[in-house]
């Protein structure tokens, strides 16, 4: 046993509202930047739907993840090492940006300055990709609250077979919203399908980053990916992902997307795993054994016998309480409610969901009957059939047993405390019969529902002697290893060249998540397309404080202005 520490984060689908606030704040903290307006670390999809890009999950077509060989070990859907080299200048598995969208702007001047004319002047549509006027038929967002369901809604990977159940006539169809952010897998198919080993895994909290100094832009990890959470910046020539706001939570403090959330539907917290039982599970023959291959390697932080490996393994002390306290163990193997999305691309990740339970009680309250009462909802489970079989084949492989129980618990809590609620004696034969106790629902219901700030977020601190390895370790991927599936890849100890693409060139260094220079071009641009440094803006986003930047004080008399602190 070889304990580690991860990062995860479980988010309750129940109570996602759509309102996008984690996409927008992301957004503006990570890729509000030239050459990655398209790329959305997080984003928000309606399902039924397409997603984003456009169908993601098809892997017959995109072959990302894992898949096991006629010996039953793992190896690249993509292809390994032979394949990568043959289409290493030409990669035929790359969504186009047609995929994805052409962001735009708008020609927002032409609003001021049209001459007077009979009809209101329009702000017209113009790529930010060309700078040329462009048309609207996309975007990451565009399948909203099902509003294309009915011209798109039919590509939708997950519904394949299901065409006769899943409809979308007005009165028979169905939706929820799913938040997506890179996963930050425990086998990260990105990281073993990059040739130059620029993607690593941290191994002090198991955020998966991109070496910017060692990408060279082959996007192999696009390809990779089977979520397609990694994007190419067409600017620097770099790939670039979801960081789980690693500076943030370096710090105690949660992500943005999970800071910003309308619906405090998000949870982090750190979790402990078998390092040495991630091949075994990973290579589980059956799809539908995947869900309970991935939860038997999470180990169980109270354990003596897992504190007392995790503190030979160097894991702090605050860390191993912070896993006691996880919400997110809690919610996977306490409780058993939260489940990993596609466990079949067999790169066990670790974002978590609880599906949503809503649909199940909104079809029991419309047929009149009591929408609250466990008979009514557990016979409806069993029934509604729709969502059951759509959301097995989003978290469990296409097994609805999973599924089933984890509606059952949710649907025995609410049942159990609406008696609590109204001041009814509760009854134990409700928890019996999801195979809980009364005052496990009552503690699932705690912290689904009431839980406070510091009870969602329980993110221990980085310390001051983890800063080298916080810098520079790059584990790579979890099975890589002399004659394992994976890709290879330098550690930072490895010195140089140690294959025809420079997996080594450059030392391992923090990753470069924002490029001031940029960043201050793009803001202080004459084109909406091709910024030009002008010079004559303030930009407060890079000015340190320091001195008296022209334009932003008004001038001492005598005084032209010194231009100190103006960002280079």
């Amino acid at each position: 046993m070889k304990p580690m520490a991860q990062m995860a984060m479980v988010m309750n689908l129940d109570k996602c509202i759509g309102c996008h606030t984690c996409s927008v704040t992301c957004k503006q903290a990570w890729t509000n930047r030239s050459g990655v307006e398209y790329v959305w670390f997080n984003n928000v999809e309606t399902r039924p739907g397409e997603g984003y890009p456009r169908g993601y999950e098809d892997q017959t077509r995109w072959r990302g993840g894992w898949t096991l060989n006629r010996r039953g070990r793992l190896r690249l859907r993509g292809g390994g090492r032979w394949r990568k080299l043959a289409t290493i200048f030409s990669n035929p598995k790359l969504p186009r940006l047609d995929d994805y969208y052409e962001p735009w702007t708008y020609d927002y001047a032409d609003l001021t300055t049209a001459p007077l004319q009979q009809h209101t002047p329009v702000a017209r549509p113009r790529s930010l990709i060309s700078g040329k006027p462009t048309k609207i038929t996309w975007s990451a967002n565009w399948d909203d609250d099902l509003g294309g369901a009915p011209e798109h809604g039919h590509r939708d990977p997950m519904r394949k077979g299901l065409e006769d159940r899943v409809k979308f006539e007005f009165e028979q169809t169905f939706m929820f919203y799913l938040p997506r952010i890179c996963e930050h897998c425990l086998n990260p198919s990105c990281a073993a399908s990059c040739p130059s080993g620029a993607i690593y895994k941290r191994s002090e909290d198991g955020i998966v980053l991109v070496d910017q100094d060692r990408c060279r832009g082959w996007r192999m990890c696009v390809s990779g990916c089977p979520y397609k959470k990694v994007y190419f910046n067409h600017r620097t020539g770099k790939a670039e992902k979801c960081t789980f706001c690693f500076p943030r939570i370096e710090t105690g403090m949660p992500t943005i997307c999970a800071e910003t959330c309308v619906g405090r539907l998000r949870y982090i917290g750190l979790v402990l795993y078998d390092a040495d039982r991630v091949l075994e599970a990973a290579a589980t023959p059956d799809d539908t054994d995947l869900y309970d291959a991935q939860r038997s390697i999470l180990l169980d932080p109270n354990d003596p016998e897992v504190v007392r490996a995790a503190e030979r393994e160097g894991i702090p002390r605050d860390w191993i309480d912070a896993a006691q306290r996880s919400p997110v163990y809690s919610l996977i193997n306490t409780y058993r409610v939260a489940l990993p999305l596609h466990p079949e691309y067999r790169t066990m990740p670790m974002v978590w969901y609880i599906p949503p339970l809503s649909p199940v009680v909104d079809i029991v309250r419309d047929t009149g009957h009591d929408a609250e009462d466990h008979g009514n909802l557990f016979a409806a489970i069993e029934a509604l059939r729709i969502p059951v079989d759509y959301l097995a084949r989003l978290f469990t492989a296409g097994d609805p047993a999973p599924v089933t129980a984890v509606l059952r618990r949710l649907a025995a809590m609410r049942s159990y405390l609406r008696d609590i609620n109204l001041g009814r004696e509760p009854k134990e034969s409700i928890a019996a019969r999801v195979g809980m106790t009364g005052e496990q629902l009552y503690d699932m219901y705690r912290l689904l529902a009431l839980a406070k700030y510091e009870e969602r977020y329980v993110i221990p601190a980085a310390h001051a002697e983890q800063a080298h390895g916080l810098e520079q370790l790059a584990t790579g991927c979890s099975l890589d290893y002399d004659g394992g599936p994976g890709m290879g890849g330098a550690g930072p100890e490895t010195t140089g060249e140690s294959g025809p693409f420079g997996e080594s060139s450059g030392g391992a260094s923090p990753i470069a998540v924002e490029n001031l220079r940029m960043l201050h071009a793009r803001q202080t641009a004459d084109t909406v397309a091709a910024p030009v440094d002008k010079g004559n803006r303030v930009n407060l986003l890079n000015w340190d404080g320091k001195g008296r930047p022209d334009g932003l004080f008004t001038p001492r008399p005598g005084s032209a202005g010194n231009g100190k602190g103006r960002p280079a």
